[in-house]
């Protein structure tokens, strides 16, 4: 990342940090990102909580619609960030499911 993406990048994640409305934290997103773009955001939040349930990478693949090149990068995503920060994400969505 160029030092001018690298600036814009860390404007955005302290914009968010400000944030503590979920509709205004939408809005930027929606701005930001092409519906595809928000998919696969959502598709990756899905197979790492698949993947810490123990879902295989094919049956994950299968049960989204996505390549098993989406999951394998999925999987060493979790691997690499695994740990509380994620765990939270999880937890909140679980939690949305019930």
């Amino acid at each position: 990342m160029t030092t001018n993406n690298i600036d814009a990048y860390q404007s955005l994640v302290q914009h968010l940090t400000q944030l503590t409305d979920s509709h205004e934290i939408e809005a930027i997103l929606a701005a930001l990102l092409t519906d595809k773009e928000l998919q696969e955001i959502a598709n990756r939040v899905r197979i790492f909580d698949l993947l810490q349930q123990g879902v295989t990478q094919r049956a994950i693949s299968q049960q989204l619609g996505v390549g098993i090149a989406t999951v394998s990068r999925g999987a060493k995503a979790l691997q690499r960030h695994e740990g509380n920060t994620i765990d939270k994400l999880l937890t909140l969505h679980r939690n949305r499911k019930e």
